[in-house]
């Protein structure tokens, strides 16, 4: 073993960098270190002191420094700076969900201004309500020449103060030609206290058909108190909306500050946008990972259930990853960074789940379609309303005329409709990455539902994509730690992929193992070598064979057992005597029949697609109970017959992990890839799966089908509201029960519709997956 130079680390001869400075050689744990040494790393020899690296500010959490903000009903809408849609009118959210004092200020303009509406409203309210009230004799107290004044005073700052917002979004929904919600209130506040404030002032221009006792009839307290009601719905819904994006704030509250940077054998605390590719990082019990990156050095035991949703912490040793923002629990161990600022898993996650909530569903097109022309429909319904009444309503007709326009105006929600479904996907994509589901878009939450067919990888997916000694079989004289003791003893000098699987099981198992001599690796056959003076043979039954040793019948047969079963079977002879048998298998995850059978459950064929032979496939599907397999095949025959199941009509949905699953993913309905596969797997894939097994798929199911029942439910009521409502405002219950809707009433019901939908949304925040 060696030193390294520049950390300080030992590293290994036969593994390690080598390189060459002033006719000495130098051996070095990494590429960062060899350049940092050789003077290659961006300073050269003239490192000014205290720079360890060439700094770039990063943050860990944010993909996209300049902050942009959208619209949640029309994602086109992007802007530089915070304000209103153009379209709908709605209040603009950051794109990456960070700027959490914009939300607070927004809901606390609104707050402020919804109380001192209401405090100048109820006086309002009470003054126009006295008459109804017999007993307060209010007329005594206040005469109506007065109450009339006092009236118009406290109602003009509540309309052009508090409710300044609604009639400037109006106005720009009428610059743009996008009429919208803000335009019906506008029209309904505005003709109302328009008319009150005439009538006030010129009273004497109004026809004697207009009045009651002499004076025209006011709508001071329609005005007041829509305005308040329809404050109070805003307040509300920015506060519902707020809590949509707290999974992308716990996200970003779960990346460290800090972190301890090992530099020539000295321990620096630094931040954690000071760090780059190739330091070294010492991480103690308790403390977050800062960054991804692989140890180096120690082993520990890693809580990864803020990526995975598994709450078992996973044991890590020296080459194993390891994730930023997991959390160390049980040992100290030295790290190398691979991964820094948006390259993270962490701050991948944070841009796919904010991508996704921001995207759109095919079946919101419904409603954008009914929205385009929602609102001219209620303005013609309105101006309906007002015509009869006035023609051929009671008198006093007018009154009756303003008020029925009124309230069809007022109690129209379009908002309702254009929330509905990005409300259910912002929070459905958030609860998902929440349970380690990391959706692209919201095309693939509603095509997740329909999924017919399942066609999935084997290794990696179904099995845990790690060979294992699964059976050990020694002969006679012979048991299983001796057999492990001679067969992992020569197979530490092999490079073949089952051997470590025979080496980490003797690990596991606490077996010293012996140094061998005159190793020898044949190619297609096995190894053979010398193990305390006794001559080793390990390898395939030929192998063993054509050396003439004797195997007997009683081993054979146990040996063809084990290959129908889909094990790979290892010979060992010690002295040209069979010492026994070892069967290694690529094993299926625990996790894997029970998914099966909830895949079953909710109506899913399940088909196997793999390169492995027929027979290992076989043995697979009968064991799991798969309903059809595909083995032998190359990637592009996947990809055919992922084709060739969507001519049948079936909605494919594939899993897989590989570069070779990419042409199937990206051809398939939906795509799942594992997070445990390649970037260009998870790239081509609608959905990732952090933890990668089938579990994750099932889950993935179950929250699409909730999101879907959710948006559904969310356009029902909407819809419903909406049909209702609108008529019943404008005066059709009139002639058949003496029901009229009072433009107040309207206007607190429009405000809650839109509250209902995003309650109803929120409730997808403890579905259960």
């Amino acid at each position: 073993m060696k030193k390294d130079p520049v950390c300080g680390m030992e590293v290994d001869e036969s593994k390690g960098l080598k390189a060459s400075k002033d006719g000495q050689e130098y051996f070095f744990c990494s590429e960062h270190c060899k350049d940092k040494f050789l003077g290659n790393d961006g300073y050269g020899d003239s490192r000014p002191k205290g720079v360890h690296h060439k700094h770039e500010k990063k943050d860990v959490g944010s993909i996209d420094s300049s902050h942009r903000f959208t619209c949640p009903m029309h994602p086109e809408i992007v802007s530089d700076k915070y304000g209103n849609c153009p379209k709908c009118g709605m209040s603009l959210e950051p794109k990456q969900g960070t700027e959490e004092s914009k939300e607070n200020s927004e809901i606390k303009i609104l707050t402020y201004k919804f109380w001192i509406g209401l405090v100048l409203a109820v006086p309002v309210l009470v003054l126009a309500m006295g008459e109804m009230i017999p007993w307060l004799n209010l007329e005594r107290v206040v005469p109506y020449q007065i109450s009339k004044w006092i009236q118009f005073i406290l109602t003009t700052p509540v309309v052009f103060w508090a409710g300044a917002i609604f009639f400037k979004r109006a106005w720009k929904s009428v610059v743009y030609r996008s009429l919208n919600m803000f335009t019906l209130i506008a029209m309904g506040v505005g003709a109302a206290y328009g008319y009150s404030a005439i009538a006030v002032l010129f009273p004497s221009i109004f026809p004697e058909a207009l009045k009651q006792n002499g004076t025209p009839g006011l709508y001071f307290e329609a005005a007041a108190v829509i305005t308040v009601l329809v404050l109070l719905g805003q307040m509300l819904e920015a506060e519902a909306r707020a809590r949509t994006g707290q999974a992308i704030k716990s996200l970003l509250g779960l990346a460290a500050q800090k972190a301890h940077r090992f530099v020539d054998e000295k321990e620096e605390d630094v931040d954690i946008d000071e760090i780059e590719k190739g330091d070294l990082l010492r991480v103690r019990p308790g403390e977050k990972i800062p960054l991804d990156g692989v140890i180096v050095q120690g082993k520990s035991s890693i809580d990864e259930s803020m990526i995975s949703g598994e709450p078992i912490p996973v044991e890590k040793q020296k080459g194993d990853k390891v994730i930023g923002a997991t959390v160390n629990q049980t040992g100290v161990f030295l790290m190398r960074t691979e991964k820094v600022g948006s390259e993270t898993l962490l701050s991948q996650i944070i841009h796919m789940v904010s991508e996704a909530q921001r995207s759109r569903a095919p079946i919101q097109g419904v409603a954008d379609k009914v929205a385009g022309v929602f609102v001219p429909i209620v303005m013609m319904v309105s101006l309906a309303a007002f015509l009869v009444w006035f023609f051929f309503g009671p008198q006093p007709a007018f009154a009756y005329a303003l008020v029925s326009a009124i309230s069809a105006l007022i109690i129209a929600c379009p908002c309702a409709l254009g929330l509905a479904t990005p409300m259910s996907i912002m929070v459905g994509v958030g609860r998902g990455a929440q349970a380690g589901i990391l959706i692209k878009n919201a095309e693939a939450i509603e095509k997740t539902e329909k999924v017919t067919h399942l066609l999935t990888d084997k290794t990696g997916t179904l099995t845990a994509g790690k060979p294992e000694v699964t059976t050990t079989i020694p002969a006679q004289g012979w048991n299983d730690d001796s057999l492990l003791e001679v067969a992992a003893a020569i197979e530490r000098s092999s490079e073949h992929p089952l051997a470590r699987a025979v080496v980490v099981h003797a690990s596991e198992k606490n077996i010293k193992l012996k140094n061998v001599e005159d190793f020898k690796s044949v190619t297609g056959g096995g190894v053979k070598g010398k193990l305390d003076g006794r001559s080793v043979l390990l390898g395939k039954q030929k192998f063993l064979e054509e050396a003439g040793i004797d195997l007997s019948e009683a081993l054979r047969r146990k040996a063809s057992a084990l290959q129908e079963k889909a094990r790979t079977v290892v010979w060992i002879a010690v002295d040209r005597e069979v010492a026994g048998i070892l069967g290694i298998a690529d094993p299926i995850k625990k996790t894997t029949p029970e998914a099966v059978k909830a895949l079953h459950d909710m109506g899913i064929k399940i088909v196997m697609l793999t390169g492995d032979n027929r027979r290992t496939a076989e043995a697979i599907a009968k064991e799991l109970g798969i309903d059809d397999i595909r083995a032998e095949l190359e990637p592009k025959g996947k990809r055919e017959i992922v084709k060739s199941f969507k001519e049948k009509n079936a909605v494919v949905m594939v899993a897989g992990d590989g570069i070779n699953d990419a042409p199937a993913l990206a051809e398939a309905d939906v795509g799942i890839a594992m997070g445990t596969g390649t970037d260009v797997a998870i790239e081509s894939a609608g959905i990732t799966l952090v933890k990668g097994d089938l579990n994750g798929i099932v889950k993935a199911m179950r929250l699409s089908r909730n999101v879907m029942k959710n948006i559904r439910q969310n356009l029902f009521f909407a819809f419903i509201y909406n049909a209702l409502g609108v008529p019943i405002a404008a005066g059709i219950l009139y002639p058949f029960f003496g029901i009229l809707l009072s433009p107040m009433i309207a206007g607190a019901a429009m405000s809650f519709s839109s509250i209902s939908v995003i309650g109803n949304a929120l409730r997808l925040r403890s579905t259960k997956l």
